[in-house]
């Protein structure tokens, strides 16, 4: 059944009257979290390790986060056959910019501010690989013909300068039954 959702009174001080507590500094969400363990902060590096490049490989699918220069955020979903992403080199990948939609929203908020995040994932795998860094796009380059699909190729391209790489915790999945088929709600 959907939810609805009640817009009256919005704004802070209808925060308090519904009796929603904020938090209100880092120092408190510290508290609340308690200090991350050292193998969750090591984990984090700036070139793809040969674990990093066998999940882009393997890949068929990854969501793209950015936000425009007032910081609104969008979230659009990429993907391709397994392996869609072009390794650059290390620390560079590249994302072909398919046909669809047209609205470019992602594509917009690069040109207004280039960090940019990408999670890939594999359906049916328990991997979750984040991927943070600065984007820009490009209307060519030797690597374009690589990523041709069915006789047709990228006029645009995502490239992505990595600042940092990591494998993300995988319990959200697990938790929400994503791969499993007897928790899909369709219809």
């Amino acid at each position: 059944m959907p939810h609805t959702i009640d817009t009256a009174g919005a704004g802070p001080d209808a925060v308090t009257q519904r009796g929603w507590v904020g938090l209100e500094s880092r120092a408190e969400l510290r508290v609340l979290l308690g200090e991350p363990w050292p193998v969750v902060i090591d984990k984090v590096h700036d070139r793809l390790t040969d674990q990093d490049l066998d999940i882009v490989a393997r890949s068929p699918f990854c969501l793209l986060a950015t936000s425009d220069a007032r910081g609104n955020c969008d979230v659009s979903p990429r993907g391709d056959g397994p392996g869609f992403t072009h390794v650059v080199d290390s620390g560079t990948i590249a994302l072909p910019d398919r046909p669809g939609n047209r609205r470019g929203d992602s594509l917009h908020n690069i040109l207004d501010n280039p960090h940019a995040g990408l999670l890939y994932l594999i359906p049916g795998g328990k991997e979750v690989l984040r991927v943070n860094g600065r984007a820009r796009i490009l209307t060519d380059a030797p690597f374009f013909d690589a990523m041709t699909l069915d006789d047709r190729r990228p006029t645009l391209a995502l490239v992505l300068e990595i600042d940092e790489v990591y494998l993300h915790c995988p319990q959200s999945l697990r938790r929400s039954g994503v791969w499993n088929p007897a928790s899909w709600q369709t219809g």
